[in-house]
């Protein structure tokens, strides 16, 4: 366990995530699974990158970049609701997760460049 939040609820999703990849392969679905993958452990890894950043425009960009990961995760989860690949309760307890990171995300974004445009 970290100190950060989202580094923990990053990392938490990615397990899911590549849980429910394994999952998807078994129905030999391998190409929107392995989009998922890459865009939901993608999320964690930035963050991490993030929160060691060199400067605070550093930390924003990963940041950033993590929320963006995130939002293609969501679209990649409904997809695969969408064409029965997912389960509802897969599904909801994925897009709950997403949509709660993507919140904390958004909320760093816009407070970190608020703080960047005051100081400069």
């Amino acid at each position: 366990m970290s100190n950060s939040i989202i580094e923990d609820k990053s990392f938490k999703f990615a397990i899911k995530i590549i849980n429910t990849y394994k999952a998807l392969c078994e129905k030999n679905e391998f190409v929107m699974s392995k989009q998922l993958l890459r865009t939901g452990t993608s999320i964690g890894a930035n963050v991490k990158e993030a929160l060691r950043g060199q400067s605070k425009k550093d930390f924003l960009s990963k940041m950033n970049i993590s929320l963006k990961e995130a939002n293609e995760v969501e679209y990649w989860i409904e997809l695969l609701f969408a064409t029965n690949y997912l389960d509802k309760n897969t599904n909801l307890d994925l897009l709950m997760d997403c949509k709660e990171i993507c919140r904390i995300l958004n909320t760093i974004v816009k407070s970190t460049r608020e703080s960047l445009e005051l100081n400069n």
